[in-house]
């Protein structure tokens, strides 16, 4: 059996925008994983960059259940002996609030040129606005991530 490959031709990119107000990060991030990635297209190849754009504003209001944030460690290396940062998940979101939800999104797609092609896709915004209306994102409901 041959692997199916699909061509340029073939891949139609969409716009999607996702409100993040009081969702779960875990469960908003598994699924614009998926639209990044394409696995919710019936073309989709794991080699191949299948994936639509994905747009998420109010990355500041995000939430992570059961205490999470305070217990879960963010760490970062300047590249010098001695120099790992550690901060808890908390209070990175609350410094920078965009770069907490693409670095939980980085996390789930392919390490590799694949999923840094992915990746660029995305568009994460602290706040309600964007300034990608003239591609008439359309809203993509995430079922399961409202806060219970």
């Amino acid at each position: 059996m041959k692997t199916y490959t699909p061509k340029p031709a073939e891949i139609s990119r969409e716009w999607f925008v996702v409100d993040a107000e009081g969702m779960v990060l875990g469960r908003l991030c598994t699924e614009v994983a998926r639209v990044l990635r394409g696995k919710h297209k019936p073309i989709f190849a794991p080699h191949v960059d299948t994936g639509d754009h994905v747009i998420i504003v109010n990355a500041d209001k995000v939430v992570m259940t059961s205490g999470k944030a305070d217990r879960t460690m963010v760490y970062r290396h300047s590249g010098y002996p001695g120099g790992l940062k550690t901060e808890t998940f908390a209070q990175f979101h609350a410094r920078k609030p965009a770069d907490a939800v693409r670095r939980s999104v980085r996390g789930m797609l392919p390490k590799g040129p694949l999923g840094r092609r992915q990746l660029s896709k995305l568009k994460v915004y602290a706040g309600p606005d964007h300034p990608h209306g003239s591609q008439s994102p359309t809203t993509m409901t995430v079922p399961g991530a409202a806060r219970r």
